[in-house]
């Protein structure tokens, strides 16, 4: 049964000329960056304008430093909330609770890793906090586990000098079944060495410190930690350091011989929310405050990613890699994270605009063969039943032919680009192909009508 051929007088759509089509590309653009404009104005700024830092208690040195921090953040308008504590254990506890204010915060190593809270990172290690233990008497002690039987200071609960004392002590056979373990502040355990209502007694804090400078000129005996080696095997938070010679008073040859001290490693660290547009701002402040020279280290050794107590921020590993981020070189703060944040939603948007662009060249190939594919099928339908009928009769022949035409009509009135007119061409031939072939059936039936009949 020949299949019914496709209706004629189809309605051809406005070409898509060149000028037609950088309209639509235009007007498409424009809507694209509307609802891109209209996306951002909806969203919240990328950055806050405040930073909330769990320090430690005022006039300490984690609180000394958060307000170094303090200033350096505020030429970039970012401000600085600093909150007092009573040290890395209570800072490190405030970091570690996902559902408070608390962003970022001071830690000794030795106070927490990982394990325990995943949700802190690194940002960077930022000096030693040399550990030092004073003690009164005629012995020269060089070992912690002489001190067995003596009254010991170990720190304020809270504080990360107190973790660290105890582990020490207790590593070296020291604890509250043999000997007498208190719990003072600095100034207070000083005041009772002085008075030798105790015997010895930890400090922490750097050398320049007011307490320990007190310490090293009052003639209470520094014990050096002939044993640090193994010490630092069995606690990797901590560091050997030495103690110069001379470093107290060169004049007075204080002390007469290096002293070797152990030193755990303050960190600046932070909860994994924290912008990464903040985080190079603390780095770079931390850059500032913490590069210049000690006794302990040389310049710019701190601040570094040489410790393991918490994952490394990704921005730290780049910031020590290849420094600040490209645009943050180059322009204020402000204007960068501008740029960083809106290049970072719009990136999508361009991904599908460019994709859009690559696209519309082959839709617009497609539809204009598209207009010549229907004329084709008329054609080639047509040219089935043509085959397909043996005696075509009189009225046949005519609709065949009246088809033909229309569709010969049709072909030229297509109005495509100028590299298709091969293609109109090859169908003004496939037209002329069909034709002759009507032709040649109303001559068959011609010739077929005249011939006599057989007698």
């Amino acid at each position: 049964m020949p299949k019914t051929p496709l209706p004629l007088h189809r309605i051809q759509k406005p070409p898509m000329t060149p000028q037609r089509l950088r309209r639509l590309m235009l007007i498409a653009s424009l809507v694209l960056l509307a609802v891109c404009w209209t996306v951002l104005a909806m969203l919240k700024p990328a950055t806050q304008g405040k930073i909330v830092l769990t320090a430690g208690a005022p006039g300490g040195i984690y609180y000394n430093y958060a307000e170094r921090y303090a200033q350096i953040l505020k030429r970039d308008g970012i401000t600085l909330d600093i909150r007092s504590s009573s040290g890395s254990v209570e800072n490190f506890q405030r970091l570690r609770e996902e559902d408070n204010e608390f962003q970022v915060g001071f830690i000794q190593s030795g106070t927490g890793n990982s394990e325990q809270a995943p949700g802190i990172q690194t940002i960077a290690a930022i000096s030693y906090e040399p550990i030092w233990v004073f003690y009164q008497g005629a012995a020269t002690f060089d070992r912690l586990s002489q001190l067995r039987g003596k009254r010991i200071s170990l720190g304020l609960p809270g504080s990360g000098l107190r973790i660290v004392a105890n582990d020490l002590l207790t590593e070296n056979g020291i604890t509250t079944n043999n000997s007498t373990l208190v719990e003072l502040n600095g100034s207070t355990a000083y005041e009772q060495l002085l008075n030798n209502k105790i015997d010895a007694a930890f400090f922490i804090g750097r050398a320049d410190s007011e307490l320990i400078h007190t310490l090293l000129n009052s003639g209470i005996k520094l014990m050096s930690f002939s044993q640090a080696d193994a010490m630092v095997q069995k606690f990797p938070s901590l560091s050997k350091i030495t103690y110069p010679r001379g470093a107290t008073s060169l004049i007075n040859d204080k002390p007469s011989h290096d002293v070797t001290l152990l030193a755990a490693t303050a960190m600046l660290v932070s909860k994994e929310s924290l912008h990464p547009a903040l985080a190079y701002l603390l780095l770079d402040a931390a850059n500032v405050i913490h590069n210049a020279p000690d006794f302990f280290t040389p310049r710019n050794y701190f601040p570094n990613q040489n410790i393991e107590d918490f994952a490394i921020s990704d921005e730290t590993r780049r910031y020590f890699k290849s420094g600040r981020p490209f645009l943050q070189r180059y322009l204020p703060f402000w204007l960068a994270n501008f740029i960083e944040r809106r290049f970072t939603i719009l990136l999508p948007f361009i991904a599908v605009l460019f994709g859009l662009i690559q696209a519309v060249p082959r839709i617009y190939e497609a539809s204009m063969k598209k207009r010549l594919v229907v004329w084709y099928k008329e054609i080639h339908l047509l040219e089935e039943e043509i085959w397909n009928t043996d005696a075509p009769s009189e009225e046949k022949l005519t609709e065949w032919h009246n088809e033909i035409e229309e569709i010969d009509s049709n072909a030229n009135q297509i109005d495509i680009p100028q590299r298709y007119y091969g293609d109109i061409y090859a169908l003004k031939q496939a037209i002329r192909v069909v034709r002759d072939r009507i032709s040649e059936a109303a001559h068959q039936r011609e010739i077929t009508t005249t011939s006599p009949s057989p007698q």
